[in-house]
């Protein structure tokens, strides 16, 4: 039986960390390696240029459909009874922010 709609949407932000723009507390360092977890961690399902692979692509009209905190907390909690882990034990909730944000407003899918 298929999943609903908001079930296979919530499914496609397995790979996921949280919520702020990259402020001052984040080093360029820890920005680098965010982004390295997106495209390489999160990359493993979503695909490497987050257009889908084995989980959905992750356009950004389908990350717009959340706000922003509600998709750090998917990426911090997972989505339970789907391969969609959480990533809190990696990432704070500044970074799981960050991560939704580059995927709200700098998602590659645009460019």
């Amino acid at each position: 039986m298929p999943l609903p709609a908001p079930r296979r949407l919530l499914l496609a932000l397995c790979w996921l960390p949280v919520t702020l723009l990259a402020d001052d507390s984040l080093t360029a360092e820890r920005v680098q390696e965010l982004e390295t977890l997106l495209y390489q961690d999160c990359g493993s399902c979503h695909g490497m240029t987050l257009r889908g692979g084995l989980g959905p692509a992750l356009p950004t009209s389908r990350m717009n459909a959340y706000s922003q905190d509600g998709l750090a907390a998917l990426i911090l909690h997972g989505i339970p009874g789907t391969a969609m882990p959480g990533w809190k034990g990696l990432l704070t909730e500044e970074e799981a922010r960050w991560l939704a944000d580059h995927l709200q407003n700098d998602n590659p899918l645009d460019e």
